[in-house]
């Protein structure tokens, strides 16, 4: 980025009052009596109220609607370990998504732990005066053995994003990809680069929604995950394949789908032509993908393409997700987010770039037409439908499953 632009970001961020998120006042504060029913005497009511019934604390209090977004800053955008205190501007920049797309209030806590127990130990510690836990920004392999203990431990939600939050962006833009070019997920054969958190989530949530498990090529800078591979972690062991392929270029060859969550500029040309009539190629590196989109477009005129970018078409966009499905589990005070509600948020996306595109989206984009098409498979962060559609299909599968308390 320009010097200029990192100049202006600066200038942002300290601009009075510094930082992104502030907290304010809920209730009247103007007289003695006022005071007296906020704090003491008046605050010891719903302390007795609660100390007998716990469930009382999301009448009496704002739990209800307070997500934790919680890191350890060992794996911060795309910056790498800065640790916790320097992710402090990515935290706070959540909270302002988080209540701007869907009125969830948010404290963003930068945890110094460099071991997993420690982290695991301080969160759960903490866990009670709040509805979620957003993690963020925590590097694989930990990552995955911190959620699923603090999932197991809370009974509220916890939801890596990082994993999550990617994953069911990028399946929704995948079905709808995968429809226009007139194939299906079943079928597909798929090559994944990077077998970090988001990868392995990625392919995973692709696997409950109908794909081969055994036409998944994952690929890590060792090159591709097979069968007689001694140096895979658990994680990565799941989606080792009985193959002869050992790169990247012979994972490509016929492949329909690349999805790469690596870095900039390894998917070649060449490797692009390999691939099957018709391919679909999400380059989610970002800001440099893992190829062009200018140069994949001179490569490949029959191909369908999304980035992790604003500039392109096709952007596949955390804040499409985590905002709704976080304000669709706080409504039914869910115990968690499971599968189902991952699937129905997937599904929801997905159905909603099938819609009509309302005059208020092309107004904010400067546009004079959008439609389902290979320009258009996910619906665009400032759609009003997104509340609308994503936290009630969320709500429903949380009922329907049977973590929802209301």
């Amino acid at each position: 980025m320009s010097d200029d632009f990192n100049q202006r970001a600066l200038d942002y961020h300290a601009r009075e009052p510094a930082g992104k998120l502030a907290i304010h006042v809920t209730k009247p504060t103007a007289t003695q009596d006022d005071l007296s029913l906020a704090y003491s005497p008046g605050v010891a009511a719903p302390v007795r109220a609660i100390a007998d019934n716990p469930d009382e604390v999301y009448r009496y209090t704002g739990k209800g609607n307070l997500v934790a977004v919680i890191t350890d800053g060992t794996a911060v955008l795309g910056l790498g370990n800065t640790g916790a205190l320097a992710s402090k501007p990515v935290m706070e920049g959540k909270g302002v998504l988080f209540k701007t797309f869907a009125g969830v209030d948010v404290f963003d806590i930068e945890v110094d732990a460099a071991q997993p127990e420690d982290f695991i130990n301080t969160v759960a510690r903490i866990a009670g005066g709040f509805g979620g836990i957003n993690l963020e920004d925590i590097a694989a392999p930990h990552c995955f053995e911190i959620e699923r203990r603090l999932s197991e431990r809370l009974d509220i939600p916890v939801f890596h994003d990082d994993q999550h939050g990617t994953a069911i962006i990028t399946a929704a833009g995948l079905l709808n990809a995968l429809s226009i070019q007139g194939k299906n997920l079943a079928d597909a054969r798929i090559v994944c680069v990077g077998a970090g958190a988001a990868g392995i989530a990625s392919m995973q949530l692709l696997v409950r929604l109908g794909a081969s498990k055994h036409l998944i090529h994952m690929v890590d800078r060792n090159g591709v995950i097979h069968s007689h591979r001694e140096d895979l972690n658990e994680h990565k062991q799941i989606f080792a394949v009985d193959t002869e392929d050992r790169t990247l270029e012979d994972a490509c060859r016929d492949a329909d789908v690349f999805i790469g969550l690596s870095g900039p500029d390894i998917l070649t040309p060449d490797m692009l032509r390999s691939m099957a009539p018709n391919p679909v190629i999400f380059a989610l590196s970002n800001p440099d993908p893992e190829i062009q989109p200018d140069l994949a477009r001179e490569t490949r005129d029959d191909l369908i393409m999304a980035t992790g970018r604003s500039d392109y078409p096709n952007q596949v966009n955390n804040v499409l997700g985590f905002p709704f499905i976080f304000r669709g589990a706080l409504d039914v005070r869910a115990r968690r987010i499971n599968d189902a509600m991952l699937v129905a948020a997937t599904h929801a996306i997905a159905d909603l770039a099938r819609e009509p595109v309302p005059q208020s989206v092309l107004d904010a984009y400067g546009r004079d037409h959008l439609e389902f098409g290979p320009d258009y498979i996910l619906p665009t962060p400032f759609d009003p439908r997104l509340i609308e559609t994503i936290p009630e299909a969320v709500a429903r599968a949380a009922r329907d499953s049977g973590v929802a308390r209301t």
